[in-house]
């Protein structure tokens, strides 16, 4: 679908439905409609075949197609506030979402600036969402970690090199022998063959367990003897020189 997005000079922007389709969301309402967003004080009003919104929170676009088209999590929680129907609404979040093509995190900072009119059933989705996800995920961790029979480690550490650069962020993480646990988090839909493109920490003689939410759920026991063989192993070499701090939580 090709559409010529300007006004007075100033680029306008796809969004909704549409735009959401082109960053290859499957699960969506139908909708012909183009949904596009223009500067406030533009005074041009929906028209045949576009739903044209004037917004006073106009994101930078990203180019697909030729096409200038509104982030992802602003399309989605735009497409959202025009839907009536909340398991339309959590297919199509929990679609985007479970596939890595944007986080809970940006769609909460999308409601947050958003308008109030039709924000219900999304908020309801992407609330449940977060707090579904992250606290299932953070159990399912614990549990294994109690039924390991290993020592406490520290959870939610930021590593760091001896000259202060951070090497990324650990779930868990034993100081003493070197060894980390790094969930994958793009993995919220919980398929276990999902591939990751989370990077691992990276580090001389650090040893890190990349896991699945998927996997903490349905094959602990088989992460515990990675985990216990991981340690086996760094017991045989010294630690590496890292420290470490308490993770920044998402805003």
């Amino acid at each position: 679908m090709k559409v010529a997005l300007t006004h007075a000079g100033q680029e306008a922007m796809l969004t909704g439905v549409q735009a959401a389709r082109l960053y290859g969301v499957r699960n969506l309402p139908p909708e012909r409609r183009a949904h596009a967003l223009i500067p406030h004080r533009s005074k041009v009003a929906t028209w045949g075949f576009a739903v044209v919104e004037r917004t006073i929170h106009l994101p930078e676009p990203v180019e697909i197609d030729g096409i200038p088209v509104a982030p992802l999590a602003r399309a989605l929680i735009d497409a959202a506030r025009r839907m009536d129907e909340l398991q339309a609404v959590k297919a199509m979040i929990h679609d985007a979402v479970h596939r890595g093509l944007c986080t809970p995190e940006e769609l909460r900072d999308e409601l947050a600036q958003a308008s109030t009119i039709g924000s219900a059933l999304p908020r309801i989705v992407v609330d449940a969402l977060q707090d579904g996800v992250d606290s299932a995920v953070d159990q399912w961790l614990e549990t294994m970690l109690e039924r390991s029979g290993l020592p406490r480690p520290t959870r939610g550490a930021e590593l760091r090199t001896s000259d202060g650069e951070v090497i990324g962020v650990a779930d868990a993480w034993w100081p003493k022998v070197g060894v980390a646990i790094q969930i994958r988090y793009d993995e919220v839909a919980l398929e276990p063959d999902k591939p990751s493109e989370m990077s691992a920490l990276v580090a001389g003689g650090l040893i890190v367990i990349q896991v699945s939410p998927a996997r903490l759920r349905d094959e602990p026991l088989v992460v515990i003897q990675e985990l216990r063989a991981a340690h086996r192993r760094a017991r045989q070499r010294p630690p590496p020189d890292l420290g470490s701090a308490p993770a920044t939580p998402a805003a």
